[in-house]
């Protein structure tokens, strides 16, 4: 996966503006958290070169950014959890998944509303 860094509140406005071209996923991820390296892990596993031409993917440490995922929270209206992957299009979350329940292959269905 070509994860892109999400550090900074700004970047919500520019995958706001992405998201009506192409579909984002972000990801909430707890790095003290095994079931989240987990949950990480098998979605890379699963993920292909292909999934990156059709989404593009934020990776969110949210424990160096906690208050960058409140804004998430708040703006896309989803209850926080870790970890948990949103997919984002024309400015609206289309899906949010966490814990194990996180599945590449309905991310990908997702993607291809």
């Amino acid at each position: 996966m070509n994860w892109t860094p999400l550090i900074n509140i700004h970047q919500l406005d520019e995958i706001d503006r992405e998201s009506g071209a192409k579909k984002i996923l972000l990801f909430k991820h707890s790095t003290r958290c095994s079931i989240s390296h987990t949950a990480k892990a098998r979605l890379e596993r699963s993920w292909n070169a292909e999934n990156d031409k059709e989404v593009h993917t934020y990776y969110l440490d949210l424990l160096a950014y906690r208050s960058l995922s409140n804004a998430i929270a708040e703006r896309y209206g989803i209850e926080h959890q870790s970890p948990q992957v949103l997919m984002i299009s024309k400015g609206k979350c289309i899906l949010t998944q966490s814990h194990l329940s996180i599945s590449a292959a309905d991310i990908m269905e997702a993607s291809a509303l």
